[in-house]
């Protein structure tokens, strides 16, 4: 059992902090996260079933399309539900990116239908026995793949060009833009990034949950709980509360079942914001006067 717990709670918490992650993306570059991220999730492994197996195009092909529909609805969000509002100094597009998660997961639902099917993946067709438990092979991939995506993103943003562009906005928008930046197209791009990381997300996930017009809505919720819990400023915090979270959502369905799994994690969740307001590795932040 506990290797079980193990390799499932680091799993799904990959695939959290992953999610979790483009929060933290487009928070950093712009003050301003996508809630429509749980949708991406979905349209990730949607797009994936309708070109490969709809379809049927080679997966390799299909996945990189599908990853390159989920940037481009990250452009579309950034550019038409929250700019406007920003450049008007509203908050509005907390709501406006609500609405367009509803309105991408009921497009789904009337093209794609209710009925979950199965992405087939050659990692996920045989279980391999691993201290007498049997482990799906996609199951120790994921949880390389995430951290080895966070550690990618960690290094771009700090050793590249395009890395110290993102910081250069998140740290002083004003400055940056008189530095010859353009500021509007990183912040694009940081959307872009965040939407093709839950894309990966629910692409790694799919042939294990099945694939259906629901798949990313929990998964989005509990991403964006992971990204307060780490502290939505620090990724390094983001990932660790992502592989905690996971751990413990294991841990509690293996012991208690699944009835109590949401009641015990959020109530974990409640008590340590209360202990650490700021998260995990969040720093408040410091008011000028």
């Amino acid at each position: 059992m506990l290797t079980s717990i193990l390799v499932s709670g680091l799993g799904l918490g990959s695939m959290y902090g992953l999610v979790a992650l483009g929060f933290h993306v487009t928070y950093a570059v712009s003050g301003t996260v996508n809630f429509a991220q749980g949708s991406v999730v979905t349209l990730g492994a949607v797009l994936a079933y309708g070109l490969g197996v709809t379809l049927g195009w080679p997966m390799s092909a299909a996945i990189v399309l599908a990853l390159a529909g989920c940037a481009l609805f990250g452009l579309v969000v950034e550019r038409a539900l929250v700019r406007p509002f920003v450049a008007r100094g509203s908050d509005a597009w907390l709501l406006a990116t609500v609405a367009g998660g509803i309105v991408l997961d009921n497009t789904v639902l009337f093209t794609f239908g209710k009925e979950p099917r199965s992405l087939p993946s050659p990692l996920a067709t045989k279980p391999v026995e691993i201290l007498g438990t049997g482990i799906y092979p996609l199951q120790l991939v994921i949880p390389v793949v995430g951290l080895a995506l966070a550690f990618a993103i960690r290094t771009v943003f700090r050793r590249t060009d395009l890395g110290r562009v993102l910081l250069a906005v998140a740290q002083n928008a004003d400055a940056a833009r008189l530095m010859g930046i353009d500021v509007r197209r990183t912040v694009a791009c940081a959307y872009a990034l965040s939407a093709t990381l839950a894309g990966i997300a629910g692409l790694l996930i799919a042939p294990l949950f099945s694939v259906s017009a629901e798949l990313g809505t929990l998964f989005g919720i509990k991403a964006f709980a992971v990204a307060i819990l780490g502290g939505i400023g620090s990724a390094t915090g983001v990932i660790l509360a992502g592989l905690l979270y996971g751990l413990v959502e294991a841990g509690v369905t293996a012991t208690l079942g699944s009835t109590y799994t949401q009641l015990v994690v959020f109530s974990v969740i409640i008590l340590a914001l209360t202990l650490r307001p700021d998260g995990l590795l969040g720093r408040a932040a410091v008011n000028k006067v």
